[in-house]
């Protein structure tokens, strides 16, 4: 895709590539178990932002990969993230109903089975990571487990468990998301980046201060939505942070210092990048549009 093209196509663009991609990954066999199959397509398939595989997309061109040296990544990073929205929403965890605009896995095919696409989901992203064109698939495979363990996603939803009805610092909560959210849209970018050409020294850290600032603006906003939004627009249940007394950047700041936190977070996230020129134009527009969203 040229590379004046608007970044409204281009997300659309590489939001339709991604899909398919993860259709032809998840499309199975005999030997799989056809219902096990159709939840693991559910809850892959048929929506989402595709934050992670964008931003996979965009550190591809910005290190000169093609897109088809990024889709086995960015299948595995969807594949990681789909998995963790289904267990988040189970009874035992976040408990809710509705992702995505359709009812949640375990609502759509009980919870046992929805418990066991989430773990078929992520042996399936690492079996899909371990055949891509990445320089280091061993290092890929050490980046994404990091991100997805007890340091990155995993950690950060034990610790917001913990936290229901207990109140953060900032300083608290933003570790927190550093883990939840934060760790794997920073391995999204490395692993993207790790598709083109080497990077140069500093070059590794001014994306991870890239994708630290991006990921922490995604989530304040997500918590401001999560206050002005509703269901129907958000596509999954509007109020339920302060329904469950969960500390967010609009509990801990207000909706207005929120709001202007987020604005900050882009600009850091725009700094971060100033070393790379027009490369880095769609990672600039991530960041963008991440914090001006409106679902």
């Amino acid at each position: 895709m040229h590379a004046d093209v608007a970044f409204e196509v281009w997300s659309s663009e590489r939001q339709r590539r991604i899909e398919h991609v993860l259709d032809r990954a998840l499309t199975f066999g005999a030997g799989t178990p056809a219902q096990l199959a159709e939840a693991m397509r559910y809850a892959a398939l048929g929506g989402g932002k595709r934050v992670r595989p964008l931003c996979a997309y965009a550190a591809g061109e910005l290190t000169g990969a093609e897109p088809e040296a990024v889709d086995a990544l960015a299948a595995a990073v969807e594949m990681i993230h789909a998995y963790s929205l289904v267990h988040d929403d189970l009874p035992c965890m976040d408990d809710d109903v509705l992702r995505r605009g359709k009812p949640t896995c375990h609502v759509a095919f009980g919870e046992a089975r929805a418990l066991l696409a989430g773990d078929a989901l992520q042996a399936h992203a690492f079996a899909a990571l371990g055949v891509s064109s990445v320089r280091d698939p061993g290092q890929a495979l050490t980046l994404l487990a990091h991100a997805a363990g007890a340091a990155g996603m995993a950690g950060g939803q034990a610790i917001d468990l913990a936290h229901v009805g207990v109140a953060m610092s900032l300083p608290e909560l933003e570790t927190m998301h550093r883990m939840k959210t934060g760790a794997l849209i920073r391995a999204a970018i490395r692993l993207g980046a790790a598709c083109g050409r080497p990077l140069a020294t500093g070059e590794t850290a001014a994306l991870d201060t890239f994708a630290d600032a991006a990921g922490l603006a995604f989530q304040v906003v997500d918590d401001v939505l999560d206050v002005e939004g509703s269901a129907a627009i958000l596509g999954k249940t509007a109020g339920k942070d302060a329904a469950r007394n969960k500390p967010t950047y609009v509990s801990v700041l207000g909706l207005a210092e929120a709001k202007r936190h987020a604005a900050s977070l882009r600009e850091e996230a725009h700094a971060a990048l100033s070393s790379f020129g027009g490369a880095a134009r769609r990672l600039h527009e991530i960041a963008d549009w991440v914090t001006r969203r409106t679902s």
